[in-house]
């Protein structure tokens, strides 16, 4: 196996150019050719598998292979805020639950977050956590007997997040209670799930959308501020929220190629402490911003003039980071006649000859490849292909005339020049110089002993042979 591969120079591409794995050379196995991240590459996503494939050459054929990357429990919880406060009224019933920004951990199935717990246990609150879909954790205090300000007015405890791996990894956040006289009502979403829908290319300072919680008290107890949770920094470091109005605005630009979904939290808190939590989830969509991308895998330079239509020059592949119509690409020739483009595999493409190539009426192509993609307006990106055309010997020499008369003085030498000069000869010699040749004479009938010698046999020179009579010198 290993000697087939390297007798058919076995390689690797990959059309997102980046290759994490390589040929090891002699054996001929697939081993990692750098770290693999699987939280960089793909995130919390269930699986995780880096597609590429396989070129062997002589003949062509591609093997795709996929790699599945498993997870390791390599990340502890991380809690959004190392310390969490609650300001929470002495008539509040017992079963109150107090929601609480879960942890993360980058990691997935049983090496994520699999229990909460509270350290030192007490009397009065207990963790309730409950999975909603694949990335809403709601996580709660409950409240399980009645507070009383007077016998303690504050409480502190430690809130940790235990995941599944061997051996376990775990996380935590303090939690702080202030234990408040009145105010009984807690603000209420009018919504729990914002759902949002942003262009790529809006501009700063657009507004997204407007979140909205009321609150049945009165007075201060009734008065509502916004602010997000620390939760996912990166996605909330391109909003911002009006503290007073709910409404929530771009700072800087979006990009979808990098995120196509942004998932805020917002916490509504009223004037005595009491907060609720809603979800924001900001969807970017795609626009025509990313022109497509012409990847050059291999390419021959120079050909020879006798090599057959459909001789492979070179294998190309093409790509789009834009998604949809964006990201559909043609891929032509600009007005060329003597090769092609033949579609290989999946986004690949080979330029091949399509006629007999003639270095004597051209020696260079200058081929034009252009990748265009379906976006409105479209747009393109060329790679242009300078072709070599290499000589072969497939044109002989022509004489200016077809024969040329001597008239020869017996007992004296003469001499017939036969420079280059009445010569002509198309093809070239080693290096692209000039073609050279050779003479000889030759008898018009075979039995014939010829009466002149060439003895210049590079420039033509033709002497008269001792014969007959005839003396040369």
């Amino acid at each position: 196996m290993a000697a087939a591969t390297l007798a058919r120079r076995a390689r690797i591409a990959s059309p997102a150019g980046r290759q994490h794995f390589r040929l090891e050379r002699g054996s001929g196995r697939l081993v990692v050719a750098e770290r693999l991240d699987r939280e960089e590459m793909c995130g919390r996503s269930r699986t995780c598998t880096l597609a590429f494939e396989l070129l062997l050459a002589d003949p062509l054929q591609f093997f795709p292979i996929e790699v599945s990357v498993e997870d390791i429990n390599d990340h502890s919880p991380v809690f959004p805020d190392e310390r969490v406060t609650f300001k929470i009224p002495e008539t509040s019933d017992p079963g109150s639950r107090f929601p609480v920004d879960a942890a993360q951990d980058l990691d997935i199935g049983s090496n994520d977050i699999q229990a909460y717990s509270i350290y030192p246990e007490n009397e009065f609150f207990s963790v309730s956590s409950q999975t909603h879909g694949e990335s809403n954790n709601v996580l709660q205090l409950v409240l399980q007997q009645p507070l009383d300000r007077e016998e303690q007015s504050e409480l502190d405890f430690t809130l940790v997040a235990t995941d599944g791996g061997s051996p376990p990894r775990s996380g935590s956040t303090q939690i702080h209670i202030t234990v408040l006289d009145v105010n009984d009502n807690a603000p209420i979403f009018t919504q729990t799930v914002y759902i949002a829908h942003v262009l790529e290319n809006a501009p700063e300072g657009s507004k997204v959308l407007r979140v909205v919680a009321n609150d049945a008290d009165v007075g201060i107890n009734g008065n509502i501020s916004y602010q997000f949770s620390q939760g996912v920094v990166q996605s909330q470091s391109a909003f911002i929220i009006d503290p007073s109005s709910g409404e929530i605005h771009i700072t800087k630009p979006l990009d979808f190629e990098n995120v196509q979904k942004h998932e805020l939290s917002v916490r509504a808190v009223d004037g005595g402490g009491l907060s609720a939590l809603c979800k924001v989830l900001v969807e970017v969509m795609d626009v025509n911003d990313n022109a497509p991308e012409i990847v050059v895998s291999s390419f021959s330079s120079p050909i020879p003039e006798n090599a057959a239509p459909g001789t492979v020059v070179a294998l190309l592949a093409v790509r789009d980071q834009d998604s949809g119509v964006n990201g559909e690409i043609t891929c032509a020739l600009e007005d060329q006649r003597s090769f092609s483009l033949r579609p290989a595999f999946k986004n690949y493409y080979e330029l091949v000859t399509v006629s007999t190539l003639d270095r004597e009426e051209r020696a260079q192509h200058m081929v034009v490849v252009t990748a265009a993609d379906a976006g409105s307006p479209p747009l393109t990106s060329t790679h242009t292909f300078s072709v070599d055309i290499s000589d072969v010997n497939d044109n002989a020499p022509v004489f200016n005339q077809t024969s040329y008369t001597m008239y020869v003085h017996e007992n004296r030498t003469m001499h017939l020049h036969c420079s280059s000069g009445p010569l002509k000869a198309t093809d070239c010699g080693r290096g692209g110089q000039t073609a050279k040749w050779l003479f000889r004479v030759q008898p018009v009938a075979r039995q014939e002993e010829p009466c002149c010698v060439c003895r210049e046999s590079e420039s033509g020179g033709v002497f008269c042979a001792a014969a007959d009579g005839l003396t040369s010198s």
